[in-house]
């Protein structure tokens, strides 16, 4: 029997162009022609400059400039220490090689100066194919939905996720399922967009263990990055709730990691939304083998080694109660009611990594 049998749904494609395979970064030049542009300026994290140097060294004349500062949540200082470089370099487009932090810093670009942009994704993230924009100031992260953010192109090589450690590979495919996940039960949510959030969902689920014990595994590797984009474009599509909300409050708040901080908490979202929308998240207890969606997805972070509790993080336990109220201040839809004893009661159990009920 159809999920959806008759009723009515909305689904809003987004205009990007996105080149899948292996070796495709060979493309990048063809594609600058395409977009009729011809001085590019290269952003990258701190970590990711060797990757970023190679695309430097491929464009040849063709690339103007370089930052490699880019870093988590998006701080406003970083960004306006990037628009000073670019704006100097007078380039045309902006390159974005990375994960969520550089693609980060290429939106927040754009948002200021309207510049196309394109993404050679390193990781799983997803941020690439979505027109949302994370910006933190101080301790407070601000989330903009704007198609001005959106990239125009987007890069998938295989190739450039080989060396991707197998723990980073792990947390950021579980922060890739998290995408999915919240897509099943969004309230604009489709059919279109739940085929393509099952379908991520079990990509990951099958490349993860595979990546976590054979990193070099091609098959595994191509899989989970099918995956991340398939998870990115239905964050970009529809909107989510209490988990994402949760992660913005710890990560802008508590500077807790982005992707491990999604690991942790969405076990514990999922758990507690499963109890209002039962049949949106069978599929994913389905998917994971488990009689439970936050307990599958606990038990496949458990599975992958990667964290489970907050206060692995470095989560201090006399902030939960401030996490608490942060969350309740312009909280996003969510399908069960919240409250701040719920949440309160989410945030402890997820410090203490303690396996959901459902």
């Amino acid at each position: 029997m159809p999920v959806f049998g008759t009723k009515s749904f909305v689904y809003n494609a987004l205009p990007a162009r996105v080149i899948f395979g292996a070796g495709t970064r060979k493309n990048i030049a063809d594609e600058l022609a395409r977009l009729q542009c011809s001085r590019a300026f290269i952003l990258s994290t701190p970590q990711q400059t060797a990757d970023a140097e190679s695309i430097r060294a491929q464009l040849g004349p063709q690339a103007v400039g370089m930052f490699s500062g880019a870093t988590m949540h998006t701080p406003v200082d970083i960004t306006e220490r990037a628009l000073q470089e670019v704006q100097a370099s007078k380039a045309d487009v902006l390159i974005a090689v990375g994960g969520g932090s550089t693609t980060g810093l290429g939106k927040a670009i754009a948002l200021r100066t309207d510049l196309p942009q394109m993404v050679v994704p390193t990781t799983y993230a997803g941020s690439e194919m979505t027109p949302i924009l994370g910006e933190t100031t101080g301790s407070k992260k601000m989330t903009i939905r704007d198609l001005k953010v959106l990239p125009e192109v987007v890069i998938y090589d295989a190739e450039l996720t080989y060396s991707l450690p197998a723990a980073l590979s792990a947390t950021s495919g579980m922060n890739a399922i998290a995408h999915a996940v919240e897509a099943l039960y969004a309230k604009d949510s489709n059919p279109i967009v739940s085929l393509m959030a099952i379908e991520a969902i079990g990509a990951l689920a099958r490349a993860l263990p595979v990546i976590v014990k054979t990193p070099a595994d091609k098959d595994a590797r191509a899989d989970a990055l099918y995956g991340a984009w398939l998870c990115g474009t239905v964050l970009g599509s529809v909107g989510m709730a209490l988990h994402h909300k949760l992660c913005h409050v710890l990560g802008g708040s508590f500077s807790l990691p982005h992707s491990e901080t999604h690991t942790v908490m969405l076990p514990h979202a999922t758990s507690f939304n499963a109890e209002a929308v039962p049949e949106a998240l069978a599929p994913v207890a389905a998917l994971l083998g488990s009689d439970g969606p936050g307990k599958g997805l606990y038990d496949l972070a458990n599975r992958i080694g990667a964290p489970v509790s907050l206060r692995d993080l470095g989560m201090p336990l006399e902030g939960l109660d401030r996490a608490a109220d942060f969350a309740m201040e312009q909280p996003y839809w969510n399908p069960r009611v919240l409250s701040r004893d719920a949440i309160r009661g989410i945030l402890n159990d997820a410090w203490h990594g303690r396996r959901p009920t459902h």
